[in-house]
């Protein structure tokens, strides 16, 4: 039953991957499987150990439950921890490494110490042993009392038991020890070997780091929804910091502010398409700097990583330190529709211009379009040519004049 089972859940499997390429959660979600119905195969095996092999129904029961259940146990473990990490696998197992070799050391260290100052007086090393003698001829049976061999094994056995058990409690402590430790500077820990340093390798695209400004606007959450990003968003947990600051902020405007950035925070974190790490940013670097910008510029150069950020100032100081930035707000520009001179173009003009005679009016990119002689024009849908088109560091600007009307002849 089980094995006409599993071929069918295969089947399955080989017909959905057949027509489309199998993803990492697909394949997640298979190796979930796989290990599921091996669960179920040893669960099986060992109510029938127990049940026929020794005729215990009740520990038969009883083992088939609880290898489910801690199959079960360790499936949604795995499921409900979404962001794991290779380095907090790596910390526990050197940790173990580092604690079991320490506690062997100390144990083989300690025992001598501990054992052979014990054994040094005889009467604490042999204990009382009977000797029981046959019967003799008039069938008595002697009994002698003696301090031999026998009491000395029994205490050699305790002796040992106690050694055993030094070592275990030396290994345990040494293990919680090098485990916490590791878990606790896991940032910091490089394999080194003398003159060589393994330093971390990335592959792909380039980690991307959040700045405060960049949550807040919230342009970064719609660009997420596009899957125009695939690289890793990493938010340090200073950056976190600072907007929880402003969320609470007396200032109304600031509150609002913080709260709206907690809410795209929240809504890349639940977006499936987005890859969301909040770092604890424990680097050695960043102890001695205070300023929240500094930190992101030294934290995004020691992970080999570029800034996202709406902050001008901010971008100047990171391409200062050789830090790559990505500026939302000149990807924005970037994306404006591009006009040329002579060509023809629909504006509504909502307000006066600067100059004598000017009408105002935007594109529904943002674009401002100055239109010669359109002042009488505002509120009105109207025809222009394009003259000219002027890049500005806030963006840019499109002159025209209405279709139809001659360009003024300047002296």
């Amino acid at each position: 039953m089980l094995s006409l089972f599993l071929a069918a859940f295969l089947g399955r499997f080989a017909h959905f991957f057949s027509k489309r390429p199998p993803s990492s959660r697909l394949l997640l979600w298979l190796l979930r499987g796989v290990f599921g119905a091996i669960c179920i195969g040893i669960a099986m095996l060992a109510f029938r150990h127990f049940s026929e092999g020794l005729g215990d129904t009740t520990n038969a029961y009883l083992a088939f439950f609880c290898i489910l259940g801690a199959g079960l146990f360790i499936v949604v473990t795995d499921v409900l921890i979404r962001n794991k990490q290779i380095t907090t696998l790596s910390a526990v197992y050197f940790g173990l490494l580092l604690g079991l070799l320490l506690g062997n050391i100390l144990s083989t260290a300690l025992e001598p110490f501990i054992f052979d100052w014990g054994t040094s007086r005889p009467a604490a090393r042999t204990l009382p042993h009977l000797i029981v003698h046959p019967r003799d001829k008039e069938g008595n049976i002697r009994v002698d009392v003696s301090q031999g061999e026998g009491g000395g094994a029994l205490q050699e056995g305790r002796h040992q038991y106690e050694r055993k058990a030094l070592s275990l409690i030396l290994t345990v402590i040494c293990c919680y020890i090098a485990i916490s430790t590791l878990l606790q500077t896991k940032d910091e820990f490089r394999f080194i070997i003398p003159y060589v340093e393994f330093s971390k390798q990335v592959k792909g695209a380039k980690p991307l780091v959040l700045d405060t400004s960049v949550i807040i606007d919230g342009r970064i959450a719609d660009i997420c929804d596009t899957r125009f990003i695939d690289t890793k968003l990493i938010v340090p947990r200073f950056v976190l910091q600072e907007l929880q600051s402003v969320a609470d902020s007396s200032d109304k405007l600031k509150r609002n502010r913080g709260r709206r950035g907690l809410d795209m925070l929240k809504r890349m974190q639940n977006n499936p398409k987005v890859e969301l790490q909040m770092h604890e940013a424990n680097l050695p670097e960043l102890r001695e700097v205070h300023k929240v910008d500094e930190r992101l510029v030294i934290f995004a150069k020691t992970l080999d990583a570029r800034v996202v950020t709406n902050d001008y100032n901010l971008n100047k100081i990171a391409q200062l330190q050789g830090v790559e930035v990505i500026n939302l707000n000149e990807l924005a520009n970037a994306l404006k529709s591009v006009a040329l001179p002579g060509e023809m173009m629909m504006v509504r003009l909502v307000k006066p211009g600067d100059q004598y005679g000017q009408g105002v009016g935007y594109l529904e990119d943002g674009t401002m379009v100055v239109v010669e002689q359109g002042r009488s024009m505002i509120g009105q849908e109207v025809s222009i040519t394009v003259t000219s088109v002027l890049q500005t560091p806030a963006g840019r600007m499109i002159f025209g004049r209405l279709e139809g009307r001659p360009q003024p002849v300047t002296g």
